[in-house]
């Protein structure tokens, strides 16, 4: 496995999986255990996912050793505020049955975040987690963060596709050397992605899927992707990307299919807003 290094000198792997919608505990704990068994190091979970339980005993059942493992999750807009955080935090731990989480992410960037930020700055110092970071901020609420904070965040993971590439915020985040992470990097197949002929085009040049492509244009971004699957042998496609190159001419095809929004959601938009804060954790 390949690694990035931290702004605070933490290793992650390059590559992670994601267990989102696995709600069924007895599938995703199969389904961490498979992606494990394939490679994967990185398992990202959150508090709103309502299976961290699952990815606990999937971590106490492997093989492999918990060192070589980087847990992360994030806590959710209800948990924040200083005491709810640290709360919440405590919660997680006990829910994975481990001493430390190597990333916890502030999952959205509503409500009381500097709060919450604060309970994870001192949960890093006492060593109950290796790294801090935030998910879906923008550019300006991650520059605002990084600049008054304490510690730096370390990760901003955010939706990055081929459709919604992200560019500027990748500037703003290497400005403040906060490494970005994709979710949901193939889109959930929206926009025709899976059939698209310029990304078929290039992985038939490579013996690759489109979805391979993909993965593999994020590293080469810098941008460590998280994937996710129920199924091993997808898992093991997805985590099959290092050994070829996207050519320069390959990425600037790419480029060119960036529209510049989400496909899912603007988090500007005040709806966006209401619908996050009325969800259920």
């Amino acid at each position: 496995m390949e690694f990035v290094t931290l702004n605070n000198g933490v290793k992650m792997p390059k590559v992670g999986f994601g267990v989102y919608r696995i709600k069924d505990h007895k599938q995703c704990k199969q389904a961490v255990l498979d992606a494990i068994d394939v490679g994967y190091r990185l398992i990202d979970t959150a508090q709103s996912y309502g299976n961290e339980e699952a990815v606990g005993k999937a971590i106490q059942e492997t093989q492999v050793p918990r060192s070589e493992l980087f847990i992360t999750t994030k806590v959710w807009v209800d948990n924040y505020g200083y005491e709810k955080t640290k709360a919440s935090v405590e919660e997680s731990l006990k829910k994975m049955q481990l001493d430390y989480i190597d990333l916890v992410l502030l999952h959205q960037p509503f409500n009381d975040y500097y709060g919450a930020y604060k309970a994870l700055e001192d949960l890093y110092k006492e060593g109950k987690i290796k790294a801090i970071g935030v998910s879906n901020f923008y550019p300006d609420r991650l520059v605002d963060l990084a600049i008054f904070s304490d510690v730096k965040p370390a990760v901003n993971q955010v939706e990055v596709n081929v459709f919604h590439q992200q560019t500027t915020a990748q500037t703003n985040n290497e400005k403040y050397e906060v490494q970005m992470e994709a979710w949901a990097p193939f889109a959930e197949g929206r926009n025709n992605m899976f059939t698209n002929p310029e990304l078929k085009a290039i992985g038939d040049k490579y013996g690759k899927s489109i979805a391979q492509v993909i993965l593999r244009w994020l590293v080469q971004r810098g941008i460590v992707p998280l994937a996710k699957s129920v199924k091993k042998e997808r898992m093991q496609e997805n985590i099959d990307i290092f050994d070829f190159e996207l050519s320069d001419e390959d990425m600037a095809v790419i480029a060119k299919m960036d529209k510049k929004e989400s496909s899912f959601f603007d988090h500007y938009d005040a709806s966006t807003v209401e619908m996050i804060a009325g969800l259920n954790r």
